[in-house]
């Protein structure tokens, strides 16, 4: 089962990822306080690479990579993602966000990370999802306990350490 191109949350539009997403992409990849925690910017040849992996995951798996609109006025908010994700050579389904930083502070996170966990416990029928962050991101680590996800251990992702979360079993 795949999920669908859109769906809303109470105050997020979210729109499967297409080659017309490019430059909102970039200006996410671009910013640093957007990236600061997601690895930090990325130049073009970067995020040309990041998009090719995001849209052949939706023709793989019929899910992956959201960009967010803010539904009060359209504007580009973030990104959201559900997709597969090797973690120390175990493949485990992710779920995961990212914002512009005026749009931090507001719940938004929480809200999209309520509905990616239950898209994908309930209409993917996966037996869990993971999320990772970083050790110093204590913004995300709240978010993703808000959205009942639980520490599980300490992993290495792309030579970064990273705090592992898992949510309940479906």
């Amino acid at each position: 089962m795949a999920f669908p191109d859109f769906f809303s949350t109470a105050r997020l539009r979210a729109e499967r990822l297409t080659a017309a997403h490019l430059d909102a992409i970039r200006a996410m990849d671009t910013d640093p306080q957007f990236m600061a925690l997601l690895g930090g910017p990325r130049d073009a040849t970067q995020t040309a690479a990041y998009m090719t992996r995001n849209l052949q995951h939706w023709d793989d798996y019929g899910f992956g990579l959201w960009v967010l609109r803010d539904a009060h006025d359209d504007r580009i908010a973030g990104r959201a993602v559900i997709r597969h994700l090797n973690v120390e050579g175990a493949d485990e389904v992710e779920l995961g966000y990212g914002f512009h930083p005026e749009y931090w502070g507001r719940g938004l996170a929480t809200e999209i990370a309520k509905s990616l966990l239950q898209f994908g416990l309930r209409e993917l029928r996966l037996p869990s999802l993971v999320a990772i962050t970083r050790h110093g991101n204590v913004g995300s680590r709240r978010v993703l306990e808000k959205a009942g996800l639980h520490y599980e251990r300490d992993v290495n992702h792309e030579g970064i350490p990273h705090l592992l979360y898992r949510s309940p079993t479906s």
